[in-house]
């Protein structure tokens, strides 16, 4: 059975989309803990990050490295990096816009339009 990601990634489910290339995806995720809160996915679903095989680990991490620091150009403002691993069997990495209001686990109630803007202003 796919991933609710492997589902975003093949389009069915809709979703922010930031960035995609032949082995990875970036989305805005859809509870924030900050405004611009990225998900970067490797399109190879596994579920924990450290059973990539190396060339998709390597694909991640580097798209990890441009969204953060695009991010960074964009919102001016430094990039937090997260990998849980708990919440969806799918390997990803959180990338948080710092916010010093931020702690763990809080959620932003953003409308379409925040979603939207955002989104336009992170796109690559």
């Amino acid at each position: 059975m796919s991933s609710i990601f492997t589902k975003i990634i093949n389009g069915e489910i809709p979703c922010y989309k930031i960035y995609e290339d032949d082995k990875t995806f970036a989305f805005l995720d859809i509870h924030p803990e900050t405004k611009g809160h990225t998900l970067v996915v490797p399109k190879k679903e596994v579920d924990k990050i450290y059973d990539l095989p190396d060339e998709d680990y390597i694909a991640l991490m580097s798209t990890v490295k441009k969204i953060s620091k695009h991010m960074e150009e964009v919102l001016n403002s430094r990039t937090l990096l997260k990998v849980i691993g708990t919440d969806v069997p799918h390997a990803h990495v959180h990338l948080l816009p710092y916010d010093e209001e931020w702690t763990h686990g809080r959620t932003l109630d953003l409308s379409k339009e925040e979603f939207e803007e955002i989104r336009a202003k992170l796109a690559l």
